[in-house]
């Protein structure tokens, strides 16, 4: 049997207090965050990650003073592993904290795989997520002659039939606590985006609604559902409606309000304190009849058996030598320095 490498890639956090400012320095060191020469990007996250510290200490101290995104994505892991068999290893990378692709690649090296598949654990693309992370992967490996299997990159699954089998069904729990569907609405909130990032191509905005649909054409037909985005910061224009309008909305319409965080895969800060605290408190005060928050998949059973056949499933990517990338865009422009160096490297 051939021997597989599975990399799961996700967000990453600090794990304690001392590490949230590095943590967003990272974030903020991003060029596909921040899209600044390098000089300038380096010295804009410098000051940003400086300010926004003691804000993002209080934050992480409501979730027990650390993120629970990087134990929640080795339980997933975990799973995978279980769910794909005795050939595949399956490890997993942070992009902003450890484990970084560093560390992970030199783990991958010495497990010897013939193939390694590169799975961002976000289900739907974007240069801001899964081009940031499978980008770095890419850069850290480009010179490593010696690395000698074949890749293949899992760019997105909007409708896997995992992840939408698994928000159907917590969905449908939730609605089950609602007395009256007619005076029921369901806000699909995911992470918002600058709408200039959307206007250069990126296809995020196009998946979270695929992804919406799908889940939407399994569940009843009479609360009123709607696309919305939450976690906006700065000054420049995010995708809309916003997320805690709407909730002001049918707050004052003395709505039931099921909230589905469509675009996270784990729990983390947006969810644990921006949903769970801060919406909810949003929610009451406004007079919403009742709140309630569905969960992210985690390692749940049908959305790992998703992944898992997704993995397995070969003809959805395109395999190429080791260190090569040039399907990391969503529209490959097929133009290689070098067999060993990433088009997007350059």
């Amino acid at each position: 049997m051939t021997k597989r490498a599975v990399v799961l890639f996700n967000l990453g956090g600090p794990t304690d207090l001392k590490a949230v400012r590095p943590f967003l320095f990272n974030l903020f060191n991003d060029p596909y965050i921040i899209q600044l020469p390098r000089i300038l990007r380096f010295l804009v996250a410098k000051l940003i990650s400086w300010r926004r510290t003691p804000t993002a200490q209080g934050i992480y101290r409501e979730m027990g003073g650390r993120s629970p995104i990087v134990q929640q994505t080795t339980a997933q892991a975990v799973a995978l592993e279980k769910q794909l068999g005795s050939n595949y290893k399956v490890f997993s990378v942070m992009r902003y904290w450890h484990p970084r692709a560093e560390e992970v690649l030199e783990q991958v090296r010495a497990y010897q795989p013939e193939e390694v598949i590169l799975l961002p654990l976000y289900p739907q693309y974007s240069t801001t997520t899964s081009l940031s992370s499978l980008h770095e992967w890419a850069d850290v490996q480009k010179w490593a002659s010696q690395d000698s299997w074949q890749t293949r990159v899992i760019k997105s699954y909007p409708t896997l039939d995992g992840l939408i089998s698994f928000y159907v069904a917590a969905i449908q729990a939730k609605l089950r606590l609602v007395s009256d569907l007619s005076n029921c609405r369901v806000l699909f909130s995911a992470h918002g985006l600058p709408e200039k990032i959307i206007a250069q191509g990126d296809p995020y905005q196009k998946q979270i609604l695929e992804t919406a649909r799908a889940i939407q054409e399994k569940l009843p037909k009479e609360p009123d559902y709607l696309v919305t985005y939450q976690s906006r910061v700065g000054p420049l224009k995010w995708l809309d409606p916003y997320t805690d309008h709407e909730i002001t909305r049918a707050g004052k319409q003395g709505k039931d309000l099921v909230i589905v965080p469509l675009a996270f895969v784990s729990e983390h800060s947006e969810t644990l304190v921006e949903l769970d605290i801060e919406y909810r408190d949003l929610a009451i005060e406004s007079g919403a009849h009742s709140y309630h928050r569905v969960a992210t998949p985690q390692d749940d059973p049908l959305f790992i058996q998703g992944l898992a056949r997704l993995v397995r499933e070969k003809e959805i990517t395109q395999t190429f030598e080791s260190g090569c990338y040039p399907c990391l865009q969503m529209k490959c422009p097929r133009q290689l320095v070098s067999p060993k160096v990433c088009c997007l490297s350059r």
